[in-house]
């Protein structure tokens, strides 16, 4: 399953809203995010201001509302660049809602910083890979196989390490499993570094 359009949908109402929308247009409600590219354009004001709208449902006590604001919320964050922010509070819609694999796969985003794997510790390369093993855990999506394709490429390869599965063999899973250039392009342009050579296809 490729990476999904962002839903946009009213908290309180239910309405669908367009890309572009902060608030519900029927109740005024702010936006909730379900997943990523839509937001890649948007304007970092617009971004700051849902964050800012959503902090009352993120840290509120409405266990159904909070899962949803975090994600939201963590998913702004990450676009404004405010890494550790996004993934503390991808990890706490994590432990509300255990089953999302989108919130374990921006986590994993998140864990590099916008830097290189190859420029990260190898401690936050571990956790990633764990994000994003939890995240292929609850659904295979070629996307998440890419990611560990490109971690264990520009770290472990790079860097003359073993590990297993190879990076060209998480590359094979993930047009296994039906990666899309549309997902590859998105994902370093969400983590904010040049797509290797080595991981086109």
């Amino acid at each position: 399953m490729a990476v999904k359009r962002i839903d946009l949908r009213c908290s309180g109402c239910g309405a669908a809203l367009d890309a572009t929308a902060t608030f519900c247009d029927y109740c005024g409600n702010p936006i909730v995010i379900t997943s990523f590219d839509s937001i890649l354009g948007a304007s970092q004001q617009s971004l700051a201001r849902l964050a800012q709208a959503l902090e009352h449902d993120a840290t509120g006590s409405d266990t159904t509302l909070a899962p949803m604001a975090k994600f939201t919320q963590a998913a702004c964050w990450l676009r404004l660049k405010l890494y550790d922010k996004a993934r503390q509070r991808f990890e706490e819609a994590i432990e509300e809602n255990f089953d999302n694999p989108e919130a374990y796969f921006y986590a994993a985003v998140a864990t590099l910083k916008g830097k290189k794997a190859f420029l990260t510790p190898l401690a936050e390369i571990r956790k990633a890979l764990e994000f994003l093993d939890a995240a292929l855990a609850i659904e295979s999506r070629g996307v998440f196989h890419y990611m560990k394709a490109y971690l264990k490429y520009d770290f472990f390869a790079r860097k003359h390490l073993n590990v297993s599965p190879t990076w060209q063999e998480e590359l094979s899973q993930a047009l296994a499993n039906n990666l899309s250039q549309a997902d590859a392009t998105i994902l370093f342009d969400i983590l904010g570094v040049s797509q290797p050579a080595q991981l086109t296809f």
